[in-house]
């Protein structure tokens, strides 16, 4: 496949890369089911040792599509309610907004596990985000050596504790009880400092939710990015993006 190209808008090239997929594995007709709930800490991810998870404070819905028997998942603030419909109603919904973006992704990070492309579209569990964030660190020192300053988009605490023992770390969130807090000594800007952010670090480490936020592309530039979560597990086998989530161990190595 083509590789990403970041002048082109990132909805149409996933759009074109899924629809090939698809046609691949003749599975335009085949339907899928689009569900989101509230999760409460047990349901999104089992029993963790903190409750400072966006999820937990009930910023953020988790949306999970189910399509022969695999499952994928999305985070998102906004979801009007459950879908039903074809792969091809999902490739066709116009992306205009987070609620159709979050069923276009889950629906793609499913039809992507099913067909045994990728793994880890489930979020994982109890003491593993703590593990991950462990283990984050280590991979960053291993795959961009040169990197000493890192800006973190979108607020992960754990990754951003990890971080904090080891690098200069800055951090940009959506959500208006973060901005201007210091959490692990870091302080939390808003999004309008993400262009001073990006001049500043050597690497930005982004959330797989800005695919659906559609703040997405405010984070190219002439850095390494590396993407993390379950969010974006779709979109970076299709682009060929990197990215980090300990707990789906056959991708840690992407990019």
């Amino acid at each position: 496949m083509p590789p990403f190209d970041v002048a082109n808008d990132v909805y149409i090239q996933l759009k074109d890369a899924f629809s090939r997929l698809v046609a691949e594995h003749d599975l335009a007709r085949d339907e899928m089911d689009v569900t989101c709930s509230r999760l409460t800490a047990q349901q999104a991810i089992g029993d963790p040792q903190h409750t400072d998870y966006p999820i937990i404070r009930g910023r953020e819905y988790m949306v999970a599509a189910s399509f022969r028997g695999a499952v994928g998942q999305a985070f998102t603030d906004t979801f009007f309610g459950d879908f039903r419909g074809t792969v091809s109603d999902v490739i066709g919904l116009p992306l205009n907004d987070n609620h159709e973006r979050a069923v276009f992704v889950a629906g793609l990070n499913a039809v992507l596990c099913s067909v045994g492309l990728i793994e880890g579209t489930e979020h994982c569990r109890d003491d593993e985000p703590v593990e991950c964030a462990r283990r984050l660190p280590e991979y960053l020192s291993a795959k961009h050596p040169e990197a000493r300053n890192i800006l973190v988009a979108g607020f992960q605490p754990r990754m951003i504790e990890a971080l904090s023992r080891q690098y200069d770390v800055r951090v940009i969130d959506l959500d208006p009880d973060n901005i201007g807090a210091s959490k692990f000594g870091v302080l939390i800007d808003g999004p309008d400092m993400a262009l001073s952010h990006l001049a500043w670090c050597d690497l930005a480490l982004v959330t797989g939710t800005t695919l659906v936020n559609g703040t997405m592309s405010d984070y190219w530039s002439e850095k390494p990015v590396v993407f993390y979560g379950v969010t974006i597990a779709g979109a970076a086998h299709l682009l060929g993006l990197e990215r980090f989530c300990f707990c789906a161990p056959s991708l840690v190595d992407r990019g």
